[in-house]
């Protein structure tokens, strides 16, 4: 997505640029660069189904799926798809593949510049650090690729669920792990609600037993 995208090139600047990173990082940036990710997927995520669903449908009018996907969806239609398939087909490759082509350039430098860290435990927290990230990214781009580059595929509905289950599913509930837990300042306040909760239930514990 443009949004993890957006984040490789702040983490490639931080790393590779960091005296640089004061200066071009500011509120105002970060303001328009999530607007834009927003704003940059509303016309897909509003043209796609709004032709796919003025096709015309025959036949059962069930859906074997979890939500109303491209693929699941294109199978009940009794039209020729050929040309919504081409341009899913360059969407995906535009939004989705050549995105994560530029994230995946971005991590090459950002290995590059990490092992010229002299110290050791520098060199093991960015790795560390890049290797979650570089895990979920993949996970979403290959697995949304799958499934839009070639609607029609071969493969079965419920392997089909499987994968659209890791990018509907798995990927965004690995991104707060991924992208907040690893900052301090979110681990301080986790270790501080977890503290007051556990104290809270000692003194109900308490008192109950008095």
């Amino acid at each position: 997505s443009r949004l993890d995208r957006d984040l490789r090139q702040l983490e490639h600047l931080a790393i590779c640029h960091p005296l640089h990173y004061g200066t071009m990082m500011n509120r105002d940036l970060c303001f328009k660069m999530a607007v834009g990710s927003w704003l940059s997927g509303i016309p897909v995520a509003l043209l796609f189904p709004t032709w796919l669903f003025t096709l015309p449908f025959c036949g059962r009018s069930k859906v074997d799926h979890f939500f109303c996907d491209v693929s699941p969806v294109l199978k009940l239609v009794c039209a020729d798809t050929a040309l919504f398939e081409l341009l899913i087909f360059i969407a995906t490759v535009i939004i989705v593949m050549i995105p994560f082509s530029l994230i995946i350039i971005s991590y090459l430098l950002i290995i590059h510049a990490v092992l010229q860290i002299p110290s050791a435990v520098g060199q093991r927290q960015a790795f560390s650090t890049c290797a979650a990230h570089l895990v979920v990214v993949t996970l979403f781009c290959s697995t949304a690729g799958i499934i839009h580059l070639r609607p029609r595929s071969s493969l079965s509905s419920n392997m089909k669920k499987m994968v659209s289950l890791s990018y509907t599913v798995v990927t965004p509930m690995i991104n707060p792990f991924t992208y907040s837990l690893r900052n301090q300042k979110v681990k301080q306040s986790l270790r501080k609600c977890i503290n007051k909760r556990l104290l809270g239930k000692q003194m109900i514990f308490s008192l109950s037993s008095s």
